[in-house]
């Protein structure tokens, strides 16, 4: 039989009232009293409903992390969406929010959101020119925009400084002697965080006297399995290339894979870095030089952003701007004469 907040209070020898001053923190209840209310709680292991705390509070305890225009099956993939949803659990874990990860096909793919009743969102990666990005601001609901680089005041962003983060993976390729680096890429289209770190491998190509070939930029090459098909497109390029920096973790494992199953050696044929740090990227043969960034705590700074909206309180700046650092490994090497052709 489920136990409800009445039997604990019949059990406790109080009112419903004071029960729920207990479980929320809220009113004057001796220590006592407090005491022996846990003590039932946790005899009955009872577990307080969320509905009917969001009935009481006009909240459903409920918000949504939202990634636009995701392919099937890239969720299950991907480290950084279940690090990144841990970040976000871990940010609202003391006031009860449940956290749904929702794929969003179509720009009005938004109905879910009236249908929970949701309470607030948090965006990865959104094109601030598309009518998704509206439809979102139409809803009039808490939001945190992520990874997504809009410049519009009032708006909630959270992300991390993805043109330094271009710049070091770039620089460490060219300190080890490469100056023909593959970069592998999601679309070249987007101007979020992508474009940032594209901005960033110029930057660093510029300093080095390099001119930009966009022969070397692959796009499509985001997923582990954009990834693996880049691998073919590096070995017939015009002019062999020694170092592909791929913008995603996940991306530089297909394409390692790829590389292998073409009989070139990383990093003895060509270094490899990655871009995300997801955990197992220092398991891998060979383990994966990579920029690191803080998936976890942008989670939870992206959590902490939403819930102040939604309660009301004051943050100290609505925008969030995280580090990034280079973790060398062992994929990356210097330059020798063989490279991919």
């Amino acid at each position: 039989m489920k136990i409800t907040i009445k039997d604990i209070a019949k059990e406790a020898g109080v009112s419903v009232a004071t029960v729920s001053n207990v479980l929320n923190g809220t009113g004057r209840v001796s220590e006592e009293t407090a005491k022996r209310i846990r003590r039932i709680i946790e005899e009955r292991n009872y577990v307080p409903s969320t509905l009917a705390r969001g009935l009481k509070n006009k909240n459903t305890q409920l918000i949504s992390v939202i990634v636009p225009y995701l392919k099937k099956g890239d969720f299950e993939e991907n480290p950084f969406f279940w690090q990144l949803v841990s970040g976000v659990e871990m940010g609202t874990k003391d006031q009860a929010f449940n956290v749904m990860l929702t794929r969003v096909d179509r720009d009005d793919d938004l109905s879910f959101v009236k249908r929970h009743n949701v309470d607030g969102l948090i965006v990865v990666g959104i094109n601030a020119d598309s009518a998704l990005y509206q439809n979102i601001l139409d809803l009039k609901i808490p939001t945190v925009f992520m990874d997504s680089y809009i410049e519009q005041p009032g708006i909630y962003q959270v992300h991390n400084d993805d043109l330094l983060g271009g710049y070091l993976g770039t620089k460490h390729l060219l300190s080890q002697g490469h100056d023909r680096i593959v970069l592998v890429m999601g679309r070249l289209a987007d101007r979020g965080v992508e474009y940032q770190r594209l901005l960033g491998y110029k930057k660093a190509l510029a300093e080095a006297g390099l001119a930009y070939d966009t022969h070397l930029v692959m796009e499509n090459g985001g997923s582990m399995l954009g990834g693996y098909h880049a691998a073919q497109r590096i070995t017939v390029l015009p002019e062999k290339a020694t170092a592909a920096f791929v913008l995603s973790d996940i991306g530089a494992m297909g394409l390692i894979k790829g590389l292998n199953e073409m009989g070139k050696k990383v990093p003895e044929d060509i270094s490899v870095v990655g871009y995300d740090d997801i955990f197992y990227t220092e398991y891998m043969i060979p383990s994966l030089t990579t920029i690191r960034q803080d998936i976890f705590k942008k989670g939870m700074m992206a959590a902490g952003l939403l819930l102040a909206q939604i309660n009301g309180e004051p943050v100290p700046e609505q925008s969030i701007f995280l580090p990034v650092e280079l973790k060398v490994r062992a994929s990356t090497a210097k330059r020798l004469e063989k490279g991919c052709e």
